[in-house]
């Protein structure tokens, strides 16, 4: 039988062992929960507020957020969600967000109304849209669009192109506008309208989807400019302000598209995951249009996201020649400093 002195000289080694083995664990859990805490505090906070919910031109953005590459930057971002009560240009221009998704009319229309903002990158090389009609109207060119009306958003861009595209094609231009009020693809399916500007990418994949068969003219085809669309952009008190960081905000999303042009089922996954929940009732439209839309991003052999020229001097001239851009006041502008709407120097 052990003495009594031993049995207290073992308790009392028990009792410190399991103090001095607490401490351990209590003090390993903070070194656990300080490290990302400390890490998280010494990224770059950006924002960037999306031109539409979520699909698939945004989807290098979403790579990149799911790879980690942003934080890899130094780059903590936030998406901003998606709002059809305030344009993405107001708020990247009012500076409430760093960054967002816009187009080249809406870019240019900016610029030409005095509250500027610039495109850092071209999310799609070429415009990717077209007119379209349901194939048993038996309309097979644009030139049989003469007199027929057509479903719109109600864009000032609209109807030069449209009456150009009827014009190249052997028609006079003439065409009835109607602006919609609701999905252009349910319009022409119920016959409420001829013919509507689509979006090759998503309601052109989802007409196939829905057995709705098309006949398509892509606006690049028919006496328009090229394009690239759509553009990320910032204003330019962001950009000059913050270049350090947009810089590693591009090197982050380049690599995330670069990865989506490659591998676009893993890609139209992370899309998914990371949208909330109910963004895309048919994922089968998401996988299908992202494996239209990869090889798309940029043309074979160049990179994501630099911008041409051409697709900055070219489109916005057809506009302006064609009256289609206003100032402040309402009055259509006849020229405008087409490089100030662009530029590449993130990739730099």
């Amino acid at each position: 039988m052990p003495a009594q002195g031993t049995m207290n000289t073992r308790r009392l080694f028990f009792f410190l062992f399991f103090i001095l083995f607490g401490a351990l664990l209590v003090a390993g859990s903070f070194s656990l929960l300080k490290p990302p805490s400390r890490e998280k505090a010494s990224l770059t906070p950006l924002s960037i507020a999306f031109d539409w919910t979520p699909n698939t031109n945004h989807t290098g953005i979403y790579v990149a957020l799911a790879k980690n590459w942003y934080a890899e930057e130094g780059i903590d971002l936030k998406i901003l969600p998606y709002s059809d009560s305030v344009s993405t240009d107001v708020l990247v221009n009012a500076g409430t967000v760093d960054l967002g998704i816009s187009s080249t009319e809406a870019i240019t229309a900016d610029m030409a109304a005095g509250a500027p903002v610039v495109s850092v990158a071209a999310i799609i090389a070429h415009t990717t849209s077209s007119l379209a009609v349901l194939k048993d109207s038996d309309i097979t060119r644009p030139a049989q669009l003469e007199g027929k009306i057509y479903g719109g958003y109600g864009a000032p861009f609209e109807e030069p192109v449209i009456g150009t595209m009827i014009r190249t094609d052997g028609g006079t231009g003439a065409f009835e506008n109607v602006t919609l009020n609701m999905d252009p693809l349910e319009a022409l399916r119920t016959k409420r309208i001829d013919f509507s500007w689509i979006f090759d990418a998503w309601q052109g994949v989802a007409a196939k989807r829905a057995g709705v068969v098309l006949t398509t003219f892509p606006i690049n085809q028919y006496g328009i400019p090229d394009y690239s669309t759509p553009d990320i952009i910032t204003s330019p008190d962001t950009l000059k302000e913050k270049k350090d960081a947009l810089k590693r905000f591009m090197k982050a999303t380049a690599r995330g598209y670069e990865y989506a042009r490659t591998h676009p089922r893993e890609s139209a996954q992370m899309l998914i995951d990371a949208a909330p929940a109910g963004t895309f009732p048919d994922e089968g439209l998401v996988f299908e249009s992202q494996e239209y839309l990869s090889p798309r991003y940029a043309d074979i052999g160049k990179p994501w996201g630099v911008q041409a020229a051409a697709s900055w001097h070219d489109y916005p001239a057809f506009m302006l020649a064609n009256k289609a851009v206003f100032d402040a006041s309402g009055k259509p502008i006849t020229s405008l400093d087409f490089d100030t709407l662009y530029t590449n120097e993130l990739f730099e």
